[in-house]
């Protein structure tokens, strides 16, 4: 049975009171907003309209774009709106906010790494590609990816239902995640911090280092290359790829690996805008539209619907 929630809607501080502040930050996350959201449907509708994308790297690419969607989804178009109109959200939206938030984050914490996997195969494995990569192995990792990632939502947002909030219903953060709100929590934490903890060990942790595992032998492949030009456009495109990927881990490690008790106000904000907005927008440029293959089924695709 689900214990008494004194709170009945929560007031989100989001970055700051002054008026002329946040005529700056508004436009900012608008900016972010339109760009992730034109950017990844964009990249959805181009490879699913493009036979000669269907491959699983474009594959695990249209996953990722959805799942930035519902990301920015869940998370901007309340903040745009808090900043022009009222700051309160019930406790009914925050929970589903949480819970979308979280299934998002964990997804793309597992799809990095099966697009890792999917490189290192396709670089160091070239003649087992085929194979070791079919639809059917494509499909069952992405399945893999959206149910561990909601498993790990459920049980986050289902610890949370039983904490009572009768302290506070001020969420010192832009959006309701889960180290603001254990803070107001007047009941024990422990329990989800240390699932958040585990969480962020296996999801975060685990999976960032088989990335970077999966990079050095990335690497090591491209050192063999005996094409300058091939080895510079490999160095390129692989150097953009850890840079993303270690700018979005290191900022979710920071974040939930510690306790709630050590959520520090304003650079923690800093430091989820880069996971929530900044990223999702990152994506779609660093992944897809500086790929050749990509640009020109965007200029077949540009072309068919102006003739």
């Amino acid at each position: 049975m689900l214990l008494l929630t004194w709170v009945t809607e929560f007031l989100i501080l989001g970055f700051s009171e002054t008026p002329q502040l946040q005529m700056l930050l508004f436009p900012a996350f608008l900016l972010l907003y339109m760009a992730a959201l034109s950017g990844n449907l964009l990249i959805v509708v181009v490879i699913v309209s493009s036979p000669a994308l269907h491959t699983p790297m474009y594959f695990f690419l249209v996953n990722l774009a959805m799942v930035d969607i519902l990301c920015t989804s869940t998370i901007l178009p309340k903040l745009l709106g808090s900043m022009m109109a009222g700051r309160t959200i019930s406790y009914g939206g925050c929970i589903v906010q949480l819970f979308f938030f979280t299934w998002s984050l964990g997804a793309e914490l597992l799809l990095f790494s099966a697009m890792a996997y999917d490189r290192y195969v396709a670089i160091c494995w070239p003649l087992r590609y085929s194979a070791l990569m079919d639809p059917r192995v494509c499909r069952l990792l992405a399945m893999a990816v959206w149910t561990v990632s909601l498993a790990n939502t459920s049980v986050h947002t289902g610890l949370l239902l039983h904490l009572p909030f009768c302290h506070s219903n001020v969420v010192q953060h832009f959006f309701c995640e889960i180290p603001p709100l254990l803070k107001l929590s007047c009941a024990p934490t422990h329990l989800n911090e240390v699932m958040a903890f585990t969480a962020d060990i296996i999801l975060a942790v685990g999976n960032f280092s088989v990335i970077m595992l999966s990079y050095v032998c990335i690497m090591a492949s491209i050192l063999r290359i005996r094409s300058a030009a091939g080895k510079r456009r490999a160095f390129s495109t692989c150097s953009s790829h850890v840079l993303v990927v270690t700018l979005y881990y290191s900022t979710v490690i920071y974040t939930y690996i510690r306790p709630a008790s050590r959520y520090s106000l304003d650079k923690d904000k800093v430091v989820s805008v880069i996971y929530t907005s900044v990223a999702p927008s990152l994506n779609p440029l660093i992944y897809s539209l500086r790929n050749t293959d990509v640009k020109v089924a965007l200029r077949r695709l540009t072309q068919a619907f102006s003739h």
